[in-house]
């Protein structure tokens, strides 16, 4: 137990260092969604999308001119979403950072098509992310509130009782199925069987996400300790892809979603087959400050 109750405290561990990280999901400071034509952005709060400090607004400088960091970000630039293709372009002849290269113009690829094409302005980066049909810009930023005022994770102690073995039943192709998230999009996810299993002397079945060649499985869950102990909408859960047909369900490790700590972030939502009607107290809890 003692070796046991250390890869825990590792795993927790790493998992709040990641959610803290420059790249941690702490760091999302917006997301706006496009509609057909152009959408500006900078940091002048004249434009559609309008970028945190410190960017100064181009409007409020006393200056005759501007350095051209200045003018990147007071108005930074335009997206143009047509046809469901979005492209970016510089305005006031400066160029925009996409990938680190200078560019006036660039066709953006979206998160939903692997590494998403990125645009950097200092602590700020904006890329095309993908809910659903719909296309958005997501912000990140350093420097956010939400990182910089995280008080820290919550969980419940360590329980081996709630380290328990599953039995996989994999479906003769993987199942597509629809999975609609917080903000109401839906999501086409890709479910390769189900795991059975008890827990306090109930069978339980969950349906599992993966894509071809992943490694993990992913369950969406939520189970009687939502909204109350733990994240009201969702929990999730990763394991290593089964063995002979077994795995393990370690809900010592089962994590709050983005959207606990984040209003700018597209969550799904479990399938009905992952409503599990038990109490499993084990796991991530909610975190207080947010909502």
């Amino acid at each position: 137990m003692s070796s046991y109750r250390s890869e825990i405290e590792k795993f927790r561990q790493e998992r709040e260092a990641k959610l803290k990280a420059d790249d941690g999901w702490l760091t999302i400071a917006g997301l706006f969604f496009l509609n057909e034509g152009n959408t500006t952005f900078g940091s002048d709060p004249l434009n559609d999308i309008v970028l945190p400090a410190p960017a100064p607004a181009r409007a409020a400088s006393a200056k005759a001119t501007v350095s051209l960091d200045e003018a990147q970000r007071s108005r930074a630039g335009t997206f143009e979403f047509r046809n469901g293709k979005v492209t970016v372009r510089a305005m006031n002849g400066a160029p925009l950072i996409v990938n680190g290269k200078p560019v006036a113009s660039a066709e953006l690829k979206s998160d939903g098509q692997g590494t998403p094409d990125r645009i950097t302005i200092q602590n700020l980066a904006l890329w095309v992310h993908e809910s659903g049909e719909r296309r958005a810009i997501r912000l990140r930023d350093t420097k956010s509130r939400l990182r910089t005022d995280f008080t820290g994770m919550k969980w419940f102690p360590v329980n081996e009782a709630y380290r328990v073995d599953a039995r996989f039943v994999p479906y003769e192709k993987p199942k597509a199925i629809q999975v609609p998230n917080v903000l109401g999009d839906v999501d086409t996810m890709h479910s390769p069987g189900r795991v059975v299993f008890s827990i306090s002397g109930q069978e339980l079945k969950m349906e599992a996400v993966a894509e071809e060649g992943d490694k993990e499985f992913w369950f969406i869950f939520r189970d009687l300790t939502s909204g109350k102990e733990t994240y009201p909408a969702v929990r999730f859960l990763y394991t290593p892809v089964p063995v002979n047909g077994r795995l393990v369900l370690d809900f010592n490790k089962a994590e709050n979603p983005p959207c606990a700590y984040n209003p700018y972030t597209t969550c799904p939502l479990p399938p009905e087959q992952n409503r599990l009607r038990v109490r499993i107290e084990a796991g991530e809890k909610i975190y207080e400050p947010y909502p």
